[in-house]
């Protein structure tokens, strides 16, 4: 039995006081057994939300990092540096990064490799854009992605991975894929999986995300394959990420 995740993603938005004024509200509110609560945001937030979710079962996660431990990489973040904070969680692969920072399938790969290097677990994005859409291409696009992010992993890590499945097209456009059509690509997706790694598909959760809302996050997590969602917008107000949470159990 795989457990949903809900996992907001801040981007580039909330300073250290508001992230602080955020948690507070969502303090007890948005922990539900059977579903696992995350906070991914920018790294200045990270110390105060992780002292914020002591005690709690609320997951700080960050939304990058650089697959060195350390070296001349001015304004890079390093995995023994969120591990030391206590992040759990880590976004890798975002469109947004492979769009403005030139991310490639082998720069994705040495990250997923970091992250489990330094214990955190990586939250992998996959997804095409509307031109590969329309051309027929999704599936492939995406097997591409997944089979290249998770090179070289043991069965183990596999299993442990969370791959969040975002049509590029469908992010912060307000436009959403249909839950039957999340469905379709995802199954695809954990299917691809399943051909690395065999029984270890059947572990791997595998999120949804794209313009994902309280009123539309139940209808995807209906489908079987759906394993919760990666959330933007809708999780930077804290009666909405609540509701998310509720719309998860």
């Amino acid at each position: 039995m795989r457990t949903p995740i809900i996992a907001g993603n801040w981007k580039m938005f909330k300073t250290v006081s508001e992230a602080e004024a955020f948690f507070a509200e969502v303090k007890g509110k948005a922990e539900r057994p059977g579903v696992e609560s995350v906070i991914c945001a920018p790294f200045t937030n990270l110390p105060a939300l992780v002292k914020a979710a002591a005690g709690t079962t609320i997951a700080i996660g960050a939304q990058n990092m650089h697959f060195e431990d350390s070296g001349a990489f001015t304004g890079e973040i390093s995995g023994p540096m969120l591990k030391e904070l206590g992040v759990k969680y880590v976004i890798l692969g975002h469109s947004e990064r492979r769009a403005y920072f030139a991310e490639t399938d082998e720069i994705v790969n040495k990250k997923v490799h970091a992250a489990f290097k330094h214990g955190l677990t990586p939250i992998i994005c996959v997804g095409e854009k509307l031109e590969e859409r329309e051309a027929g291409k999704t599936k492939d696009v995406c097997k591409t992605q997944t089979e290249a992010a998770l090179k070289g992993l043991t069965a183990e890590q596999a299993a442990q991975a969370v791959i969040a499945y975002e049509p590029i097209w469908a992010i912060g456009t307000g436009k959403s894929s249909t839950a039957d059509d999340a469905e379709d690509v995802i199954a695809y997706i954990r299917g691809v999986v399943r051909g690395l790694f065999g029984e270890a598909a059947d572990k791997i959760r595998i999120q949804y995300g794209g313009s994902v809302k309280p009123d539309n996050i139940r209808e995807f997590l209906s489908r079987p394959n759906i394993d919760g969602a990666l959330v933007g917008g809708a999780s930077l107000e804290p009666a909405s990420y609540i509701k998310l949470i509720e719309g998860a159990v």
